[in-house]
């Protein structure tokens, strides 16, 4: 695949050498937030929270899989199986959202980004690899996921991760809104030919969906999105307090820019994410931000995360319209490639943001081998 960076002049030598580096200090290095058990199983902690959750163990599978290394999927599959799958309940067959590093669940619910990241990472994991047994069945554990998303309510008991009706995932099963980081549609074309045959339009009627619902939650004038909406794109105002655009929202405009990358270019969620850069440009970079630019009296609580997002929706941005918006995605990448991975206790969630970036900037963020 293309390459941003070096589309915008950077080394090729130097650019392997950064992506490198983001799998050493995620994984490796005297910062790293990987651990493995005495079990030979392996787990990630989200240094913020003191807990392991799906989001992040989801994404490290993901980082397995571009990275080829086979031995630590198999690990952190492992471990999410043993800790995190619930085999029976209300939620049998989802996976609990937040668990102790000992293997405690602190909850006994899902959360879908969980689900859609598990799923795709195990069916990459077999285009690149091949499908082992039992759990490390890749693709059968792949479509055992997605098929719950879909059927739950209907077929088996629980609420599905998905609306049936308007196709469009779910802030958690049981609500009736959503989460605008959420919506993968690249993630969608993909299970549109892995899942199960009988689910295989659904998918791809999901991946329309949800770039319609993207091109609606972003605010046409600043690019914002915020972490909660509706299911027709506004904000979700309740006790949450999550109708800004805050940690959660800074995720879509880099699912926006790997959907070009992977899927081709939609002319209005690239003049979406070329806004939101032009915005923050001009704007204070550390202060929150209502999805239609008042200032928010709060402050951004994951700066190199921020950043990242911003500069993977380069990969979208720089085919905008507006005469300004190569420069503008030029500028956060610089940004970006200027700017050290995070330390110190909130590193988990920026250093992941940031090695997707760096995958998806430098051309080796892929879904085919």
């Amino acid at each position: 695949m293309e390459s941003l960076f070096e589309q915008y002049g950077y080394d090729t030598n130097e650019v392997q050498e950064r992506v490198q580096q983001v799998w050493h200090e995620i994984f490796e290095g005297d910062d790293k937030f990987y651990w493995q058990t005495d079990e030979g199983l392996g787990y990630v902690k989200d240094t913020g929270n003191d807990d392991v959750r799906t989001e992040g163990m989801s994404y490290a599978m993901m980082l397995a899989v571009q990275f080829e290394r086979k031995d630590v999927f198999d690990k952190l599959w492992g471990w999410v199986m043993r800790y995190m799958y619930m085999s029976e309940g209300h939620h049998a067959h989802y996976f609990a959202w937040s668990v102790d590093p000992s293997g405690v669940p602190n909850a006994d619910g899902p959360a879908p980004d969980g689900e859609e990241y598990f799923a795709m990472a195990l069916f990459l994991a077999a285009r690149r690899w091949g499908n082992g047994e039992g759990i490390y069945d890749y693709a059968a554990w792949g479509r055992e996921i997605l098929r719950y998303c879909v059927h739950k309510g209907e077929r088996y008991e629980g609420e599905p991760m998905w609306n049936p009706s308007n196709k469009l995932i779910k802030f958690i099963p049981e609500t009736e809104w959503s989460d605008p980081s959420y919506h993968l549609p690249h993630f969608y074309d993909v299970f549109a030919k892995e899942a199960d045959e009988e689910d295989r339009d659904f998918w791809n009627q999901a991946a329309q969906a949800s770039r319609r619902y993207l091109a609606l939650a972003c605010n046409a004038e600043t690019g914002m999105n915020a972490e909660y909406a509706d299911f027709d794109g506004n904000p979700h105002v309740d006790e949450r307090d999550h109708w800004h655009f805050f940690s959660d929202a800074y995720r879509t405009a880099a699912n926006i820019g790997l959907d070009s990358l992977w899927g081709g270019t939609s002319k209005e969620l690239c003049s979406r994410v070329s806004a939101l850069q032009r915005f923050f440009l001009t704007h204070d970079r550390t202060c929150v931000y209502a999805v239609d630019g008042t200032p928010v009296d709060e402050r951004v609580l994951h700066p190199v995360g921020f950043i990242a997002t911003m500069a993977q929706g380069s990969l979208a941005g720089h085919f905008a319209e507006s005469a300004d918006a190569d420069d503008c995605a030029r500028r956060w990448v610089s940004m970006l490639w200027n700017t050290p991975m995070r330390v110190g206790t909130r590193r988990y969630y920026d250093n992941f943001l940031y090695a997707f970036a760096m995958l998806a900037l430098s051309g080796t963020y892929r879904h085919e081998w």
